[in-house]
C-alpha cells in the first residue's frame, strides 16, 4: 500500500506559480513511478507529468511543456511540481498517483496507476 498527500494549491492570477508538493509513504517499490494528473471542471481526469523515480526521467503532456516541472524528494517519499506561467485553463483539482510499473512514454494515462491521493485544487483567475 502507498499512502499520498497533497498539498499546495491555491488561487492565484493568471501568469502566477504554484508549487504542488506530494508527500509519500508506504510500499517503496510501489513508487517506481510517480505522476502528477488534474482534473478540469467538468471534465476527465487528465495526466500533467510522470516521472520515474530511479532514474529520473520525465515525460510531459503537451499542455504544459516549458510551463511546468516535476521533481522528485530523496528516497522516493516525495513528489513536487511546479507550476509557471500559469493560465486559466490550468484551473482544476490536481491529483498526485503512484504505481509499480516504470513510466514511459504513454505513462500519462490516469488508468494505468495504482495509488491516488485525495487532491488539491488549483484556480488561476484572469
Amino acid at each position: 500500500q502507498v499512502q499520498l498527500v497533497e498539498s499546495g494549491g491555491g488561487s492565484v492570477q493568471v501568469g502566477g506559480s504554484l508549487r504542488l508538493s506530494c508527500a509519500a509513504s508506504g510500499d517503496i517499490h510501489s513508487r517506481n513511478c510517480m505522476g502528477w494528473f488534474r482534473q478540469p471542471p467538468g471534465k476527465k481526469r487528465e495526466g500533467v507529468a510522470v516521472l520515474n523515480t530511479g532514474t529520473g526521467t520525465t515525460v510531459y503532456a503537451d499542455s504544459v511543456k516549458g510551463r511546468f516541472t516535476i521533481a522528485q524528494g530523496n528516497a522516493k517519499d516525495a513528489a513536487y511540481l511546479r507550476l509557471n506561467s500559469l493560465k486559466p485553463e490550468d484551473t482544476g483539482m490536481y491529483y498526485c498517483a503512484a504505481r509499480r510499473a516504470f513510466c514511459g512514454l504513454y505513462s500519462l494515462s490516469a488508468g494505468s496507476f495504482d495509488y491516488w491521493g485525495q487532491g488539491t485544487q488549483v484556480t488561476v483567475s484572469s
